[in-house]
This record gives structure tokens, C-alpha cells and sequence, in this order.
């Protein structure tokens, strides 16, 4: 969840330029349809037609994120998980969001509705397991419904408490929560016109500005205040929302994040970022929350209903998702993970095949699935030639290059007799700065490597993500920066290949167009939008 800089002027006056008004057009009167139904829910939220995503040079730094000098993955800025309808809501969003934890380590809370009706908050920094370390935390927020989230940071905000969600908000028809998992792109504009109007913000998150929105929208009842405030929102955005009394789940029109839905035995209806934790709680997966559809679930009556944002746009889910981010025991835009990495690394030996090679190891852990697929296609032998130490801090914090290193060795260690006198494939997921795998070539070497051969299981990454994904500027992107030659030559393995786009594309057939990869392309689906000048109000 970052704030688009100054930096994006030039490219959005450029755009503005082109579009010629166009973007006046988003504006069209809202429209709502719902009915309540009990599940399985059906669909009632069309596709739409599906167009050609916008090209974009994007600015050296939109979302100017605190990158981990010594992780070379991109990384998920939000996990979501909600229950209505148990009695054991907050310990079973406690439970799904350490299932989640991956998906944002840096800080976590709970808001839970109690007996009286009135919504408690706790939220502190840290994993799950420590905000929620002292029992009496937890205790604290008993009721029937519960809403929560991981996250990871943006740049100055990194030990921030006040940045971590649900946010809590009252306002004059009540309390609101609010959880989100994604970027909103024209977030600037949208608060200097809210600031402008009088409204005061606590943080430095773009998910303040969706209560505000909502307080200030003149629709009534509330489904149609939320559905008149994500109209004006720009970007990715998946959301939770709870009240007194119901539970809203929100997808923007496109679908950037995922968001699912699913039901326990009991009745109680759960959403979450991943079905990884609807598993855990033992509730069902039904289905997604479908692009531009909002939810609502009545805890009084346990009614669902479901209705749809207007206009619809084309679906663009976030490729990444099913590259790294998920879990791969997840189901993710109704695909199965490790089904998606599996193909991804077969398609990769089928286009980069390594001719003599001895043995392919994956990258520990989400390279995985992704060798797996290369050793069955090539009819090599697979082994876990890495083995991941999880329990090792950041390694930038040591005092010097050689120390640093030397930690590295904690996160990774090879296994010799797996890779000695070996010519070894090493298959990761993506290769973002170049930093990781130019350690593991220098490991596997060290360990007796006769060659190094790396393979990759997505194409190069070129551009920076606008939609909740924390990724270096363009100018640290090593394939922005330099050719396929260079890069080899730079991590210092014997070859390297990547899965080019259109193999990508080819994976996924008449669904390729759903996915956003403009990582990838540089063809991003939404721009942000100029945050303009805004006259202040007269008394």
C-alpha cells in the first residue's frame, strides 16, 4: 500500500495528453444490483469486454518501497482474513493470518465485533504470533465477527504503528473497519481533495482515504456509500469491511489481488487473501470474490448478498501471484499454484532445455514446483541440492561485505553431495536485481559445482508493479539495465535463460489477456493519476 510521488508527473501529463479526456469518462453514474441469496452464491457480475491494457514508460520510483537489500524477490504488500458468523471469530482470523504471514511480516491486527455491538481494535508490529503473543490480547476481542490483516511496509513507515490495519474508524452512522490489500494509484489526488475539504488523516497508508470516502459520500444506505467511494478509487484494491452488524468484501473492477470466499461447517462465512487459509480453519472454498463484485454478509440473519460495481473493466489478476506469492497449496484466480508453477517450469525446459546437465535443484522454497516441472520435461534428476534456514535475520544489518556473506550461508546452504563435480540447473521463480543469484552461483561453486546453469520460470522483470507489489526502482531491475548476456555474466553462471512472455501467455491460453504483466511488458492497465493542485474551501 504506497503513495504515488511527484516522480509520476512527466508520465501522467504525457498520458493525460493522450488520452484526451478520456479518463473523464470513469465518472458514469452508479448503477447497483443485488439480491440476497444463500450459498453457493451465483454470479451476477459480467466480465465485460475484455481490452488491450495501456503501455507506460513508468517513473524511476512510484511506490517508493523499503527494499530488503539482501532478498531479491519482490514481495506482497497485504494478507486479508474474515469470519462472520462464529463465536470464535478473532481466534480464527488469528489462526488464517499465521497462514498468511508470508504475505506481510512487519505488522498484523484484528478488529473484532463484541457482544455490545461496539468494534475493538488490536494491532501492533511483528509477526502474527507476536502481536498476539499475550493471550489476553486475543481475549480481548470476543464476538461473532472478526477482520484481519498482515502487511509489509512502505518506505518511512517501516516501524509505524499507526500505519497497521484494519484501521478503525467512527463516524455518524457508526463504527467502520477497513482492511485492504493492494494500491491505489490516484490515492495523492484523492487525499488533497479530501484534505482540501477538511478531512484530517492519521497515516501515511492510501487505505485512509476509503473511510473518508465513505463518510463523506451522500448515498444511502451504506453498500451504496462503499460502492460510491471505490467508483472514485483508481488501481488495486481488495477490501474488507466490517460494521456493527455485516461484513462487506470488496474487488476492484479489475481483480489485481485475489480475494476468495468460503463457508465452515457451522455456517460462518469466511474470506482470504488464499485458500491456504480457508483450509487451516476448516472452512470450504466456493469460489472468488469476482472483479468489481461486492459482498455483504448480515451476521443477524447469516443473508448474503452480492452486488456490482459499474462500469466493468477488463480483468487483469496479478501473474505474480502464481509465479511467487502464493502458497502453492493455495487456489489462486482459480488455479491451483503448484499446477501453475509445475507448467511454468515444464514450458521453460521445453524452450531452455540445459544438454548435459546432471541433476536440477530448486531455488528453496517457491522454485520449487517450478523445478519440478523442468526435471520432468527434461528427464533429469531433481534434488534439493539448497537447503533453506528460515530462522536467520536480515543479513544487510552485519558490519561489513565479507561478514554479510558469510550470513547468506545461514539462509542457504548447499548440499554437497548433491551439486560436487555436478553440472547443476538451478530453477528460481524470477530474477529481479540479480543479488540472490549471483550468491547461490558463488555458493554452488564453492561447493564443488562443475557448471551452473540458471533457469528462471517467469520472463525478465523490466518495470516496477503500481498495484500493491513491492519491487525495486527500474534502475536497480537487473534486465531493465542490461541484456541477457550482461546479466549472465553479472550473476556468473555458465548460461541463463528466462521464459519468454509468449511461452508465459501460451500457458495460459484464452486467459492470458486476465493477467496483468506488466512487469513484464510495461503495459500497465491503470495509470496513476496526477495529483493536481487543490484550492483550499473559504470560510
Amino acid at each position: 500500500m504506497g503513495m504515488v510521488t511527484a516522480a509520476t508527473s512527466r508520465l501522467l501529463l504525457h498520458h493525460r495528453a493522450a488520452a484526451g479526456g478520456s479518463s473523464e469518462r470513469h465518472h458514469q453514474q452508479k448503477k447497483l444490483r443485488y439480491s440476497a441469496s444463500s450459498f453457493p452464491l451465483s454470479l451476477r457480475c459480467g466480465s465485460g469486454r475484455r481490452a488491450a491494457a495501456a503501455g507506460a514508460i513508468l517513473p524511476d520510483r512510484v511506490t517508493p518501497f523499503d527494499y530488503d537489500a539482501d532478498d531479491d524477490h519482490p514481495r506482497e504488500e497485504c494478507g486479508l482474513l474474515g469470519v462472520i458468523g462464529d463465536p470464535d471469530a478473532a481466534s480464527l482470523c488469528y489462526l488464517g493470518l499465521q497462514k498468511l504471514q508470508h504475505r506481510g511480516e512487519e505488522g498484523a491486527g484484528i478488529v473484532a465485533v463484541g457482544g455490545d455491538g461496539k468494534l475493538k481494535s488490536v494491532t501492533g508490529l511483528g509477526l502474527v504470533a507476536d502481536v498476539f503473543g499475550d493471550p489476553s490480547r486475543l481475549a480481548s476481542l470476543p464476538g461473532p465477527a472478526a477482520i484481519g490483516h498482515v502487511r509489509y511496509s512502505t518506505a518511512g513507515a517501516a516501524a509505524s504503528l499507526r500505519n497497521v490495519q484494519p484501521f478503525l474508524s467512527g463516524y455518524r452512522f457508526g463504527q467502520l473497519a477497513v482492511a485492504h490489500n493492494g494500491n491505489i494509484v490516484n490515492y495523492q489526488a484523492l487525499r488533497n481533495k479530501l484534505e482540501a475539504r477538511g478531512s484530517i488523516f492519521n497515516t501515511s497508508s492510501d487505505t485512509e482515504v476509503i473511510p473518508h470516502l465513505i463518510a463523506t459520500s451522500l448515498s444511502r444506505p451504506l453498500l451504496a456509500r462503499i460502492c460510491d467511494a471505490c467508483e472514485r478509487l483508481a488501481g488495486a484494491y481488495s477490501l474488507l469491511l466490517l460494521t456493527a452488524d455485516k461484513l462487506f468484501a470488496v474487488r476492484d473492477p479489475h481483480g489485481f489481488r485475489p480475494l476468495v470466499l468460503g463457508r465452515r461447517r457451522n455456517g460462518a462465512v469466511v474470506f482470504a487473501s488464499e485458500t491456504c487459509a480457508l483450509d487451516l480453519i476448516d472452512a470450504t472454498y466456493e469460489r472468488e470474490v469476482e472483479p468489481g463484485e461486492v459482498l455483504v454478509v448480515d451476521r443477524r440473519d447469516m443473508s448474503v448478498s452480492s452486488a456490482c460495481l459499474v462500469p466493468h473493466r477488463p480483468r487483469r489478476a496479478c501473474v505474480f501471484e502464481h509465479i511467487y506469492f502464493s502458497l502453492p497449496n493455495s487456489v489462486v484466480f482459480s488455479h491451483a499454484v503448484h499446477e501453475r508453477r509445475t507448467a511454468f517450469g515444464h514450458a521453460l525446459a521445453e524452450e531452455s532445455p540445459a544438454p548435459g546437465a546432471d541433476v536440477v535443484i530448486p531455488v528453496p522454497d517457491s522454485g520449487f514446483y517450478a523445478a519440478l516441472g523442468f526435471a520432468r520435461a527434461s528427464g533429469l534428476e531433481f534434488q534439493q541440492g539448497l537447503i533453506r534456514w528460515h530462522y536467520s535475520g536480515r543479513s544487510f544489518i552485519q558490519p561489513t561485505q565479507a561478514i554479510r556473506d558469510l550470513a547468506v550461508k545461514l539462509k542457504l546452504a548447499p548440499v554437497r553431495g548433491v551439486i560436487c563435480d555436478k553440472s547443476v540447473v538451478v530453477v528460481d521463480d524470477s530474477l529481479v536485481r540479480g543479488t540472490t543469484s549471483s550468491k547461490i552461483v558463488r555458493l554452488l561453486r564453492d561447493a564443488g559445482a562443475r557448471e551452473v546453469h540458471m533457469r528462471i520460470a517467469s520472463p525478465p522483470v523490466v518495470a516496477s508493479c503500481l498495484y500493491g507489489i513491492d519491487t525495486p526502482s527500474e534502475g536497480e531491475l537487473i534486465s531493465n539495465r542490461m541484456d541477457l548476456e550482461g546479466v549472465r555474466r553479472e550473476i556468473g553462471s555458465d548460461s541463463l535463460a528466462f521464459l519468454s512472455l509468449g511461452k508465459l501467455h501460451g500457458i495460459y491460453g484464452a486467459e492470458a489477456g486476465d493477467y496483468c504483466d506488466a512487469c513484464f511488458s510495461r503495459k500497465y492497465p491503470v495509470l496513476p493519476t496526477l495529483a493536481e493542485p487543490v484550492a483550499e474551501l473559504e470560510e
